[in-house]
């Protein structure tokens, strides 16, 4: 389908769709013919689409007519027309997926559906472009409201190992198991684990379009007991969300295939850490990253060994990274029980981004350069180590130049 529409190794594919299975078929595709997709999350308005477009200068978008969120349609095609009218590089196709929830009027010579196209190249074997490790496979935009948004740009070779290692290590996976992971595919989770990591893997993976509390809040145990997930990523306030339901809720389902649960995104505190494993019985495995990493930094590492967990601590350095806690104003390392900036000591390990799409100076400028220390400022996380090496919470993160 892609190739229909000139699509060859390098070009950029715009994804502008809801969780559906056609997003991760359209990331997938790219992936095998070397193509560069941007997936830019449902949520976002017409006019940081735009900006996204304009950037990546894709040569096709991918889209649908709306979404589904706690059983409204939540429509795309208004945002992305939006978008194609003040965009500086709008491309000259647009593939739509009609799911039929809200009527919409296609633009001729411009739109095309995505099951028309399907079904004419059903059967269709394409060949496998391959790639040197260090080629771009995909470009996803962070979600900062200032400025230009920053295109992180992941590699390959690199990327793929670090899912594989990420989900053997971390995440206890094996081929056959299942995972569910419910984030978007328009953040970095969401590519990691929904559709890379576990399939690199050999696993099952389970997309989730929805709310953690419709129909009730027993919806993802009742996915867990589905699916016999061997192990759940969400996020603590889809957690703390649950809090204010009926905590029979956490039994009703039978949970023995859940070995962990696996939680990041913003901090967890630990009233809700023991909440929740208390009431599902089950581990829970905090972790710290972002989406310029790809995967955990923090983070406890079962696959490794097997230690103990600190409610409200995303544990010790994932291996790969050497990661300081080191004084605002100075760069100076900190001593124990002292808070300051987590700081990642080049060079960065595979999987993380190899620089900003289209701007290496900006790349260095952003996550390199000293000068006063915090004018690098995009990135920062505060946090306090303790003897034992155990980290406690923070806000961002930045990369650490070894010159001083």
């Amino acid at each position: 389908m892609l190739r229909s529409l000139d699509v060859r190794k390098g070009d950029r594919v715009l994804v502008y769709m809801p969780m559906i299975p056609e997003a991760a078929f359209i990331m997938l595709a790219c992936a095998r013919i070397g193509a560069i997709h941007s997936v830019v999350f449902g949520g976002f308005a017409a006019h940081n689409l735009a900006q996204r477009i304009d950037d990546a200068q894709p040569k096709v978008v991918v889209s649908a007519d709306a979404g589904s969120r706690a059983g409204k349609a939540i429509p795309y095609k208004p945002l992305l027309d939006q978008a194609m009218k003040t965009s500086q590089h709008p491309p000259k196709s647009v593939l739509l997926v009609n799911r039929g929830l809200v009527k919409f009027d296609p633009i001729a010579g411009r739109d095309l559906d995505y099951a028309t196209l399907r079904a004419r190249y059903d059967g269709a074997q394409e060949p496998v472009e391959w790639l040197e490790s260090s080629d771009p496979s995909y470009i996803l935009y962070t979600s900062g409201t200032t400025g230009n948004p920053k295109g992180v740009q992941r590699d390959t070779g690199g990327y793929a190992v670090a899912m594989v290692a990420s989900m053997r290590y971390i995440f206890g996976g094996k081929p056959g198991d299942t995972y569910l992971c419910t984030s978007d595919i328009g953040w970095a989770v969401g590519h990691s684990y929904v559709v890379y990591g576990p399939l690199l893997n050999g696993q099952s993976t389970v997309m989730y379009e929805g709310l953690p509390t419709r129909p009730d809040g027993a919806i993802l145990w009742k996915m867990v007991e589905k699916y016999h997930a061997n192990a759940m990523f969400t996020a603590p306030t889809a957690i703390r969300v649950l809090k204010k339901h009926d905590p029979a809720l956490l039994k009703k389902h039978d949970l023995s295939s859940l070995q962990a649960l696996y939680l990041a995104g913003e901090p967890l505190d630990e009233p809700t850490a023991v909440w929740i494993s208390e009431g599902l019985g089950k581990p829970v495995i905090d972790n710290y990253w972002q989406t310029e990493t790809g995967w955990p930094i923090l983070s406890a590492q079962p696959g490794v060994e097997v230690v103990p967990t600190k409610f409200g601590s995303p544990s010790f350095p994932v291996f790969g990274y050497d990661v300081r806690v080191v004084d605002e104003s100075t760069g100076e390392d900190m001593g124990p029980n002292e808070k300051g900036v987590v700081a990642i000591v080049p060079p960065l390990p595979p999987g993380a981004m190899s620089t900003i799409w289209g701007d290496d100076e900006r790349f260095v400028r952003t996550y390199f350069l000293r000068a006063g220390f915090l004018d690098g400022r995009e990135g920062f996380m505060l946090a306090v180590s303790n003897a034992e090496g155990t980290y406690y919470r923070y806000l961002k993160l930045m990369l650490l130049n070894q010159k001083k």
